[in-house]
């Protein structure tokens, strides 16, 4: 047997290979177990597809190298939970905590909404372009499969595309990325704590975006995942990126069931914060921003209270 924290003193390199070859062995068994799924076409086939491979290449790989690697792996991962004794100081706490940031999370939309707008608006050079209709190809199948998941009828179809599409994913990527490898670029001896921290940040959003292998949402996905990274160290508790990560896709998923129920045109809610709105997406990104000052401004205060008190 394996005991917590085997391998806590091994070098990040030989984590990282241990890592991605357990993601690897695991996505290589799912792929042979799909294989003899009896309708590999069809959406509920799909969407099985869908909820073993977060399973199996990001949340199963995380939880287990959490558990090789540190003797407190919920600790390690940012998980477990504190207990605060002052209850009414505690339920302030609490709601600037977690109820401010998935307040910010909606007020961001429309500004996400105006930066997704702006990111398709860039076109590669010219000696690119047939990497960038690959692209476009790529983004082109991720809408029909992305429509077929969520143009469904009915409530339990609704739960479960919020359990498969917002919740489950909120989880599992970021374990994966804000709780395994912010950890493992956050380990740079070579760079203070404060430059290491910027550093692993941004660079853990780049990956964190460029996996999803959707150019024309890039850059606000990519500093989606930055400001996961940031509340991640703001709070301490990837919680707290989870629940945004979580509001985030829920929001997405509940828009576009109404919108296929009341037979709108999809491209309608992309379009908020952009063309006619566009004032909307200027406001949201300004509110975005103070928002995330205020915020990180209150963690500092909270923080120096604590440590007075």
């Amino acid at each position: 047997m394996f005991s917590a924290g085997r391998y806590q003193h091994t070098s990040n390199g030989i984590k990282l290979l241990q890592w991605l070859g357990l993601m690897g062995l695991l996505t290589i068994i799912l792929c042979v177990v799909f294989v003899y799924f009896p309708d590999h076409t069809s959406t509920s086939a799909l969407k099985w597809l869908q909820f073993s491979q977060t399973l199996a290449v990001f949340l199963l790989p995380a939880f287990i190298v959490a558990y090789l690697w540190s003797e407190r792996p919920l600790e390690w991962l940012h998980l477990s939970c504190s207990k605060n004794t002052r209850t009414a100081d505690a339920a302030a706490s609490r709601w600037m905590k977690f109820g401010f940031p998935v307040l910010l999370m909606v007020v961001a939309m429309p500004g996400i909404n105006l930066l997704g707008y702006w990111n398709m608006q860039l076109q590669l050079p010219e000696w690119l372009s047939p990497f960038e209709q690959w692209l476009q190809q790529q983004e082109e199948a991720a809408a029909v499969l992305t429509e077929r998941f969520l143009r469904v009828r009915g409530a339990r179809a609704l739960i479960i595309n919020i359990g498969l599409m917002a919740l489950l994913p909120a989880v599992a990527e970021e374990i994966t990325f804000r709780g395994v490898l912010l950890n493992l670029c956050s380990q740079d001896e070579t760079l203070s704590m404060t430059k290491r921290q910027h550093v692993a940040i941004w660079l853990v959003a780049i990956i964190f975006s460029a996996i999803h292998m959707q150019f024309y949402g890039f850059v606000p996905r990519m500093l989606l995942g930055a400001l996961f990274g940031y509340m991640l160290v703001w709070t301490g508790t990837l919680w707290v990126p989870i629940l945004m990560h979580f509001v985030n896709n829920a929001i997405a998923v509940v828009g576009y069931y109404i919108v296929y129920q009341k037979n709108i045109d999809p491209s309608t809610l992309d379009a908020i914060g952009s063309g006619d709105t566009l004032w909307l997406g200027v406001l949201s990104v300004v509110l975005t921003v103070l928002g995330c000052y205020i915020f990180r401004r209150s963690r500092t205060i909270s923080s120096a209270s604590s440590r007075m008190s």
